[in-house]
């Protein structure tokens, strides 16, 4: 399969409401590839099946907080830099990349290097949303190692991290991300292709495309983007569930940027009834609660988009006043495993609820 420059807009579309808030705005990384197709022409999405097993694919995305991307640009050559020097440190070529994370602007990451790379993109990631830290993706919860990782800041500057510990690597690669002005490109969990067979989340990039498509054919026929977002997430083997949980104003909003991280909490007043819903972020949105009450909490996604155009307003463009709906997906099953729900579910993020599934909590009608 290709993916053509008329299928970037739909790519981002998709790639940012799997983000669940997070991810980075796709907006610039969007950019990047449209500008890396006229360059270089269409960009070639290999299944995971046709992948040797020898092969070395790079996943690859964005560290640091979303705030600090709004304003601090990429140059544009990090992805290629951090490839071209984890190929210098295994010795070998990479012959193909991925998405860390589908989730926002890391979705479409990997676009760049593949076109001046002249390899493949997997149809697969790490995590099948985005979540903040490095060691929240299904291959370190498979066991498989971050490291060799290389981080790129803007200035140029790559740094070669070396760690048997993900949490550890994690830790340093986000206080160097800290460092070189909040943001950073980072290669890591260099794997086989017989690695990503087994353990990524496969089609998710076919997937955003197509949740991407469903929303703007919907637009443009005049039908509702709502109803046909869902119908395309239910078509989709990973992501069966979807319910809009809350249909309101933002009344208040309290964000700020620490740690290398966007967290705060945003606060909607229902535009129907006397209800308000919470929805706490550390980049992605965690946990949304309505008057108290469980709604949704992570790893299943929380989306907060335009009420009118169903575009996803992510978390470091939220704005007090925006007319909003927050809608929910279940989160692939991978992430919903006892073993996964240490790494990713409510409690590895300091909230004291257990995970309940979505279709469980909510009792809005589906989209």
């Amino acid at each position: 399969m290709l993916i053509k420059p008329s299928m970037l807009e739909d790519y981002a579309r998709g790639a940012a409401f799997l983000g669940s808030g997070g991810g980075g705005d796709p907006y610039y990384s969007f950019l990047l590839a449209q500008a890396a197709s006229e360059k270089c022409g269409d960009f070639e999405l290999m299944p995971v099946d046709e992948l040797p097993d020898e092969a070395l694919v790079a996943p690859c995305g964005w560290i640091g907080a979303p705030t600090v991307s709004v304003e601090k640009l990429p140059n544009g050559k990090e992805t290629v830099a951090g490839l071209k020097r984890l190929e210098t440190v295994m010795g070998r070529k990479i012959d193909a990349v991925m998405p860390i994370e589908i989730g926002g602007g890391n979705g479409l990451a990997p676009l760049v290097a593949a076109a001046e790379l002249g390899i493949p993109i997997i149809d697969a990631d790490g995590m099948g949303r985005a979540f903040p830290e490095s060691q929240m993706t299904i291959l370190n919860i498979k066991g498989l190692y971050a490291c060799p990782s290389v981080l790129t800041a803007a200035c140029g500057a790559t740094t070669v991290i070396e760690t048997d510990d993900n949490h550890t690597h994690e830790r340093i690669a986000r206080s160097l991300s800290v460092a070189l002005g909040g943001i950073a490109h980072m290669v890591e969990y260099p794997l086989t292709g017989a690695q990503v067979k087994t353990h990524a989340i496969t089609g998710s990039v076919s997937a955003a495309i197509a949740i991407g498509r469903a929303v703007s054919h919907a637009r443009k026929d005049g039908q509702d983007p709502f109803l046909a977002l869902g119908e395309a997430l239910e078509k989709t083997s990973q992501y069966p569930h979807c319910k809009t949980i809350f249909d309101g104003k933002i009344c208040d909003l309290q964000r700020e940027t620490s740690g290398g991280f966007s967290v705060g909490t945003a606060t909607i007043k229902a535009l129907e009834r006397n209800s308000i819903m919470r929805v706490q972020f550390q980049n992605e949105n965690l946990i949304a609660l309505e008057d108290g009450k469980l709604k949704a909490v992570v790893p299943d996604i929380i989306t907060i988009m335009d009420r009118e155009s169903a575009d996803t307003i992510t978390t470091e463009r939220l704005k007090y006043g925006q007319r909003v709906k927050v809608v929910a997906a279940a989160a692939p099953t991978m992430l919903r495993a006892q073993d996964a729900l240490k790494f990713v579910g409510p409690r590895a993020f300091g909230l004291n609820f257990d995970f309940h599934a979505l279709e469980e909590l909510s009792s809005s009608e589906p989209l």
